[in-house]
């Protein structure tokens, strides 16, 4: 960075998710090539004002084996301040790997030229929250063989730790855990590629602990010391759902009981309003402590009547969300001043900034406002 150019204000990182291109394993899952574009395109209004279904704008129904694709999707988020994407990476065990077409490409070419960092989604693919029954056995499970399998996993992808895109702090590539409290013993885990990342040339790897849906301040304390004594640099919170039961208003309450969660005939999904709160803790100034905000949250096109929704979500309501979380990182070093947005693309869930029909590129110039 030149000395007129200006230090942006915080580091906008955006969650991106692979999963547009067709594989032979949805193939064999869901009916040839299925991709979450399947989802999108057959969703349905629930109930009046429901916004569905959600028609991408600008790049269209995407592939992402296409360059410029994604040549197109790092000039958006350049142009609205976004800092790199953070890949959704997939590691099952013993090698296996799901999604990796995309990124990989984007590593071998060198091409887009925009920051990058991977979250390691380690999930057992399976029911519910993948779209399929929860009679269903499970579509992939996440294993954790042992060191011999941590180990490669490291080696897969050390090509793009030292790549001079990858995203650092402290001069570290960072790395998300999606589900940090499922690694049997996260701190060995963490100790193991700390060692192989400074025999590797590496200056260690920044270790961040995705958590979600945190509003007690108690809980959100303890969750982060076990998480900074296992040996992980920040975590960053993700109250993706919104405020927990007890938060919602009393209409939300009584409609919930009456048509959703008792109801035999279940004629609503979950509803829950947008709500600026629900991005607020008061560890959201502390160095080892990323803020998270969500454009929106609709889970109806992979899971219909029985998904969960926030509804009333608008380009005002995120660009103030945006606002506060930059504001609040602004104590910190600069090097850590991250926001995590959740997330550039997942279409299905409707937790997307990329232009749509509806709103075009408001949630993109959202971010962009809440920089200046």
């Amino acid at each position: 960075m030149t000395s007129d150019q200006k230090q942006p204000k915080a580091r906008v990182l955006a969650y991106y998710l692979p999963q547009f291109h067709p594989i032979p394993e949805n193939d064999a899952w869901w009916g040839k090539g299925f991709t979450e574009w399947t989802n999108v395109g057959k969703a349905k209004p629930l109930f009046p004002g429901h916004y569905q279904p959600h028609v991408p704008a600008d790049l269209g129904y995407y592939d992402l084996r296409v360059p410029e694709t994604r040549e197109a999707q790092a000039q958006m988020a350049r142009e609205a301040g976004v800092e790199g994407f953070v890949y959704w990476h997939y590691w099952f065990g013993n090698g296996k790997r799901l999604l990796e077409r995309p990124f990989n490409e984007v590593l071998a070419s060198g091409k887009p030229d925009f920051p990058f960092a991977l979250a390691w989604a380690n999930e057992t693919w399976s029911g519910f929250a993948h779209g399929a029954s929860n009679e269903r056995p499970p579509l992939i499970e996440q294993t954790y063989p042992g060191d011999e399998d941590y180990i490669a996993h490291f080696n897969a992808v050390l090509p793009a730790f030292k790549d001079n895109r990858y995203i650092t702090c402290e001069g570290k590539p960072i790395f998300v855990v999606y589900h940090a409290n499922q690694l049997p013993n996260a701190q060995h885990y963490i100790d193991l590629w700390q060692q192989l990342a400074v025999k590797n040339g590496l200056n260690g790897i920044y270790f961040i602990a995705h958590e979600m849906d945190m509003w007690d301040e108690e809980k959100i304390k303890k969750v982060l010391q076990i998480r900074i004594n296992e040996g992980f640099a920040a975590i960053n919170l993700v109250n993706l759902h919104g405020r927990g039961t007890r938060y919602l208003p009393l209409w939300n309450r009584i409609v919930r009981w009456l048509f959703y969660k008792h109801s035999p005939f279940r004629i609503l999904p979950d509803l829950r309003p947008y709500d600026i709160s629900m991005f607020r803790t008061k560890y959201d100034d502390k160095e080892d402590f990323i803020p998270s905000v969500i454009p929106n949250w609709d889970h109806t096109p992979r899971t219909g009547l029985g998904g969960n929704l926030i509804y009333n979500s608008t380009p005002a309501k995120f660009k103030e969300a945006m606002k506060y979380a930059v504001d609040i990182v602004q104590t910190k070093p600069l090097d850590k001043r991250f926001v995590f947005i959740k997330s550039w693309n997942e279409w299905a869930e409707g937790n997307y900034v990329e232009p749509d029909l509806r709103f075009g590129h408001q949630y993109l110039e959202a971010i962009r406002k809440s920089l200046e």
